[in-house]
């Protein structure tokens, strides 16, 4: 304000309004990240940028914390939160929000800069991303000189760590003091030690970059709610993710960079170790496993935080030109244009633009520049499968092709890809490889440029993605972590006497002269009623001393014991008959379920899965899957031996190849007529090399026999995921349609359905075969014996004889006034009906009209049908038999008697075609055209006439 009428000119600097750009720098444990989201938050707005999604994530619990949900926004590649109110953002270093203006910015991790793979990245935020207020670097000081180049007017901090870090030395993974942290450089060598500290430690928890955050989260919160005192993790820990550790042991001093092994730098390792010692907590760092001793200098540089500075960093122009694909080509090739700056590796996107540039549809659709952009932003999907395969390739060029010729991505696309990957089984690889794929989609599903519901999508990607994580914390947890040993470990640690413990004869367990417990197999099967609570934990822990003797004995013992020692049980199981101790009496020994069977790539190779057990390491479970794997390939070559060697045999002869691998694929027995498929020619071929082709199936018969159809039986319910139906003896030849037994399960065992029962196939075939041959050429006698050999009743013939394909005439019965013997009961082949056998062709006497003239009616009135009636009413006994097309019929006169001599004539025949006897030369007879029914005997003679008169006498006589 202007006093006495004059004004004061005040000398402003206009340098106060320049946006304040500064660098914290230092090493670990020096509060860096919480300065930076102390100022950001100040401020009326913020964004800064993390190197790990699951940094980003932590740290955005915490400012949601500060500030609440509806300020605060979560940025990464495939995971997107931004409430309309959102004021500071909380990101990976690729996903900030650029365009968008902010009162502060940061950049933690800034050394990165110097990484050839994602360094070009944070060298563009380094040089262009700015708050308009402030912005604010923060790394380590190797990167100070370069910063000073690159940036002259930021104002460079050095901050010193808050607690001492000193060298321990190496140290056995069981000698290593609680609350370490054991790094790696590999998944499978994560995996080694974890399972080496849940044996001999109780457990640990487990943390890896391709871990979701979900269950990043799950497992830091093992470790710090105290329920394990281990963490296993790569070198992903290293990148500000912050826990109480106070040890850190390197497993290794090498890792593979993604291009080829090197070893690791005095930076990286410092960078590592810092994570030891929080706040003013000093913290101590060293090697164990196999990794060797660090070098005097390295040791030196960890423990004074002094590193030598950062020689280059890398680059990549980021001004792109997108007016065609090879100007694009061009800019991301460009030198970089200062010193101090160099090109990285070529990354991801520009290794897959180079590729797609290439193909003539691509270049096809990227003729503006709006397609190439469109293009460039395609190439960008991160590629979190890291497959080594062009799948990644195949995806981005689809993307592309999908937006530039219908602007948007299908829905049924991206959404029948995420509901593929929502599946919680398989082992931990299987898991992790599905959240990797997870990643890129949901990635895809938050461009909301590219999807018309990207928010449907998205909160789909993370329920996927959650379940999927669950399941993956799960796993891990059970497979790496005993919460009861690892606290029972703790409480023994408490006591310094030692309990004596030991397994007796029986499997029991025994502490200090009580009985704790049994094993059973591989398993431990504490019984609590033996001791007291308060003595539980400790008690335990001294079972497990011994039982870390016994299970590798068991294991040994399992290894060399007989293909006897194991059975199948109806649930899939593989059951294990040992003795506890050697030359143990016979009935002291025990039997324990060890695996389960689980359905291979064929029918019959299944595989084994060795059920879990704390007790049981990697190496021991392999030998033991190898043990039951040879035992299962050698039960299968035993019982089902003669398919595997039909089809060796057809191997020699193409056209039964098609058939021995259809036996194979259906355990060496498909059901259905062969008659239609299998020429006779072919029928013999197969027959010689032990395959019958059948009236119902085509089978080897060694299949049907009892062991090898249990093992079928155990082998069809495993690929359908059901216990194994119980099967009948082996005498039995017919039984009732258990109600039990599921569909399809008979005719695949080879239980043929007739009628009211089921029959043995192989049975049923023969007793087909001589009853076909029987009536080849007519009814033929029933044999007496035909019942029993079926193993039915005979009120149950008929239909099974329906069901087999034959039909059964029953004997005739005789009135008072006709002679001679009745027709027995007959069996003949199953014939098309009559309308079906005329559409067949017309018989011989229909070609020709009937020159003779109506034939005379020698039936008695009483006999002839009512006038009016249809013919097929008249008489049974008055129709005219069925005569075959090739049999001319008899026109000689008959002599009276003549009917009842044919009847007995057919008799004889009957009965000497049923017990193989011949007639009075060796010429063959055929027999008479068949009937349906027996012809009526002709009437009595009248009472007058000679043969009644003869008749009466004679009677008187007698």
């Amino acid at each position: 304000m202007p006093r006495n009428g004059a004004f004061i000119l005040l000398d402003i600097d206009p340098r106060m309004f320049e946006p304040r750009v500064r660098a914290i720098l230092g090493p670990t444990n020096t509060g860096k990240t919480h300065l930076a989201i102390e100022r950001m938050l100040a401020h009326a707005s913020g964004s800064i940028g993390f190197p790990l999604r699951l940094l980003a994530r932590e740290n955005y619990d915490r400012m949601v914390a500060m500030k609440g949900e509806r300020y605060v926004a979560l940025i990464t590649g495939e995971e997107k939160i931004v409430p309309p109110e959102a004021k500071y953002f909380a990101c990976t270093v690729e996903a900030m929000p650029l365009d968008r203006p902010v009162e502060f910015l940061a950049v933690d991790e800034i050394q990165l800069c110097a990484d050839p793979d994602r360094g070009h990245v944070f060298t563009d935020r380094l040089l262009n991303a700015r708050g308009m207020v402030e912005t604010m670097f923060l790394g380590a000081e190797t990167i100070a000189p370069l910063l000073r180049r690159l940036i002259p007017r930021a104002e460079i901090e050095t901050r010193a760590r808050l607690s001492q870090l000193t060298y321990a030395g190496p140290a056995k993974l069981s000698r290593l003091p609680a609350r370490s942290a054991i790094v790696a450089f590999s998944a499978q060598e994560v995996y080694a030690i974890a399972e080496a500290v849940r044996r001999r430690r109780g457990g640990c928890a487990v943390v890896m970059g391709r871990l979701s955050p979900r269950t990043r989260n799950a497992q830091v919160a093992l470790y710090q709610n105290r329920e394990v005192d281990f963490l296993v993790a790569t070198d992903a820990i290293g990148m500000g993710l912050n826990m109480d550790v106070d040890h850190v042991a390197l497993a290794a001093l090498n890792k593979f960079d993604g291009h080829q092994p090197r070893a690791l730098t005095a930076q990286e390792i410092a960078q590592i170790a810092g994570r030891a010692g929080r706040g003013m907590r000093d913290g101590t760092f060293g090697t164990t496993a196999d990794a060797p001793t660090l070098d005097d200098d390295i040791i030196t540089q960890i423990e004074t935080h002094a590193f030598e500075p950062l020689k280059t960093l890398a680059w990549r122009n980021s001004d792109l030109d997108f007016s065609s694909v090879e100007a694009l080509l061009d800019a991301l090739g460009a030198p970089a244009p200062l010193p101090g700056l160099a090109k990285g590796h070529d990354a991801v996107d520009h290794i897959t633009l180079s590729m797609l540039v290439r193909e003539e549809e691509i270049r096809g659709l990227a003729d503006t520049a709006s397609r190439v952009r469109l293009l460039w932003e395609a190439c960008q999907v991160p590629d979190f499968r890291k497959l080594a395969d062009d799948s990644h390739t195949r995806l981005c060029a689809r993307i592309f092709t999908h937006l530039a010729r219908e602007g948007r991505l299908p829905r049924d696309w991206v959404a029948s890809s995420l509901a593929q990957l929502g599946m919680a089984e398989g082992d931990l690889d299987t898991l992790m490889a599905r959240l990797s794929a997870i990643r890129v989609w949901a990635y895809v599903a938050a461009r909301a440029d590219w999807l018309d519901d990207a928010a449907e999508l998205q909160g789909e990607a993370r329920r996927v993605e959650d379940m999927v994580s669950d399941a993956l914390h799960e796993s891990l947890t059970a497979r790496f972590v005993d919460r009861r040993a690892a606290h029972l470990i703790r409480a023994l640690d408490e006591s310094d006497e030692e309990l004596l413990s030991a397994v007796t004869r029986r499997g029991e367990v025994v502490v200090e002269g009580h009985p704790v417990g049994h094993v059973k197999g591989f398993l431990f099967e504490p019984d609590a009623a033996t001791v007291k609570e308060e003595e539980r934990r400790v008690v335990l822990r001294a079972a497990r001393r011994a039982l870390g003797a016994e299970i590798p004995r068991r294991v040994t013992m399992l290894e060399t014991a007989k293909d006897e020692a194991f059975a199948l049980t109806p649930q899939h199981g593989v059951t294990w008959a040992y003795s506890h101790a050697p030359n143990m009496p016979a009935g002291l020994g025990d039997i324990a379920e060890v695996a389960k069977l689980k359905h291979g790539s064929e029918p019959g190779k299944p595989l084994i899965e060795v059920l879990p057990s704390e007790f049981l390491d990697g190496a021991q479970r392999e030998r033991i899957r190898a043990r039951l794997a040879t035992w299962i390939e050698a039960l299968v070559k035993r019982d089902l031996g003669a398919i595997f060697t039909a089809e060796e045999k057809a191997s020699e002869d193409n056209t039964l190849r098609g058939p021995a691998f259809r036996l194979r694929e259906e355990l060496g027995l498909a059901m259905g007529a062969t008659d239609g498929e299998i020429r006779p020619d072919l029928r013999q071929k197969l027959k010689g090399i032990g395959i019958r082709a059948g009236r119902y199936a085509l089978y080897v018969p060694e299949a049907l026999k009892p062991r090898a159809m249990a093992l079928r039986a155990q082998l069809w319910s495993l690929l359908r995921g059901i216990e194994t139906p119980k099967l009948p003896s082996g005498g039995l030849i017919a039984v009732a349609p258990p109600a039990d037994w599921p569909r399809g399960f008979a005719e695949t065992m080879g239980w043929l359905p007739a009628g009211p029962v089921l029959l043995r196939l192989d049975v049923a075939e023969r007793i087909a075969g001589e009853l076909g041959h029987l009536t080849r050429k007519s009814p033929a006698l029933l044999p007496g014996d035909l019942a029993s050999r079926l193993g039915i009743k005979g009120e149950n013939l008929g239909s099974v004889l329906e069901a087999m394909g034959f039909r059964l005439i029953p004997a005739e019965t005789q009135d008072e006034k006709q002679f001679g013997p009745p027709a027995p009961a007959r069996i003949g082949q199953q014939r098309a009906p009559r309308f079906e056998a005329r559409q067949q062709g017309p018989r011989r006497d229909d070609k020709r009209p009937d020159r003779r003239g109506p034939r005379p009616d020698h039936r008695r009135p009483e006999d002839k049908p009512a006038e009016g009636a249809a013919p097929d009413q008249a008489a049974p006994e008055q129709q005219r038999p069925e005569r075959r097309p090739d049999q001319r019929p008899d026109r000689r006169p008959k002599p009276e008697g003549a009917q009842q001599q044919r009847g007995q004539n057919q008799q004889r025949q009957d009965q000497r075609q049923h017990y193989g006897q011949k007639g009075g030369n060796d010429r063959p007879r055929g027999p008479r055209p068949p009937r349906e029914d027996r012809v009526a005997l002709p009437p009595m003679p009248r009472p007058d006439s000679p043969f009644a008169v003869l008749a009466a006498l004679k009677l008187k006589k007698d």
